[in-house]
């Protein structure tokens, strides 16, 4: 069975997705950068991705500046997804002008996700089914969130082909089930697209 589903991931291949913008009024890039490497940063937004708080990932940082900070993420969380990638919401468009299904699996916490669909409404009106990892609390690449992604949409997994800047997230879709494309850019991706008779 050929894929006739395009599934996407957002950050990283629909919107440019840059933390350290949180703290600009606060911090230049380089201490931004300083204070998220010594948080942890990234493991912390995982578990908010997964269905942590960001109240709850702040109390595990020990110094009280530090805390503060990251305390104030979610409603600076606007400032951090500063620009669409334009290119790829180009492809995502002419896909549905084609009629074909477009869906969305994204790490993403349940905090964040409303504030970064203020800075970018499309989000909400663009995909027949979302998957929001922190309002499930399961994260990519568990199978498990593509399943349920196919669950809610109802389509086979064979159906789907799965687009992600992760190559991680692209073997756990493979794993479920799906194709995958790893999101190396719009071009790129459109060449993919086209060799699957997708574009």
């Amino acid at each position: 069975m050929s894929p006739d589903t395009v599934v996407f991931d957002i950050g990283g291949v629909l919107i440019d997705w840059r933390p350290h913008l949180a703290w600009a009024e606060e911090m230049d890039a380089s201490e931004a950068h300083a204070f998220m490497d010594r948080i942890a940063f990234d493991k912390l937004n995982l578990a908010c991705d997964a269905g942590a708080t960001f109240a709850l990932a702040a109390s595990q940082v020990s110094d009280p500046d530090d805390a503060a900070r990251l305390g104030r993420y979610v409603e600076r969380y606007q400032h951090s997804v500063p620009a669409k990638i334009t290119g790829t919401w180009d492809i995502l468009y002419a896909l549905k002008d084609a009629g074909t299904p477009v869906h969305a699996i994204t790490n993403w916490s349940a905090e964040t996700w409303p504030e970064g669909c203020k800075a970018h409404p499309e989000l909400l009106e663009v995909f027949g089914t979302t998957m929001v990892s922190g309002e499930v609390g399961v994260i990519k690449p568990s199978t498990e969130i593509y399943a349920l992604l196919c669950h809610r949409a109802d389509v086979a997994p064979e159906r789907c082909v799965f687009i992600d800047d992760g190559l991680h997230n692209c073997l756990g879709a493979r794993a479920a089930g799906m194709d995958a494309i790893h999101f190396k850019g719009p071009e790129a991706l459109r060449k993919d697209l086209s060799v699957r008779s997708l574009l």
